[in-house]
C-alpha cells in the first residue's frame, strides 16, 4: 500500500498496489496543467486507489474530449488524469503527490514530438 497528498494536505489517498508504470506525458496540456515540461503519472488500476480524506476538496473539469483532469481546490496540486468513457479501468496520479516510494521501472514516454522547446536537447 502507498500513500499520498496534495501540497496543502488537505486531499489524502491510498492505493492497494504498486502503479504499473510511470509515464512521463510531453502534451501540450499536460505542460500547461502541470506548470512543467511534461507531467508525471503513476498508471494504476481505477479500482487500487481511493481518496483516505479530502474527496470533497477535488475539483475537477474535462481537458479534452473524454479525459478528466482533477486537482486540489485549495492548493492547485494535480492529482488524477482519466479517462472513463475510454479506460475505465485505468487511473494516472501525480507521482509527485506520493509520500511512499515504490518500485517503478524506466518511465514510458508520451507525446514526446510536443517537447518543451527548453528541453529538446534533452
Amino acid at each position: 500500500m502507498h500513500k499520498g497528498s496534495c501540497l496543502c494536505g488537505a486531499v489524502t489517498f491510498e492505493t492497494k498496489q504498486d502503479p504499473e508504470y510511470i509515464s512521463n506525458c510531453h502534451c501540450n496540456m499536460c505542460q500547461k496543467h502541470h506548470g512543467a515540461a511534461y507531467a508525471s503519472h503513476a498508471v494504476l488500476r481505477s479500482e487500487d486507489f481511493s481518496y483516505t480524506s479530502g474527496a470533497e476538496e477535488v475539483s475537477s473539469y474535462n481537458s479534452s474530449g473524454t479525459v478528466i483532469r482533477t486537482f486540489c481546490r485549495h492548493c492547485g496540486s494535480s492529482i488524477e488524469w482519466k479517462d472513463p468513457q475510454n479506460h475505465p479501468q485505468w487511473l494516472s496520479i501525480a507521482v509527485a503527490l506520493f509520500d511512499t516510494t515504490f518500485k517503478a521501472e524506466i518511465p514510458k514516454e508520451f507525446h514526446t514530438e510536443h517537447k518543451a522547446w527548453w528541453m529538446q536537447n534533452h
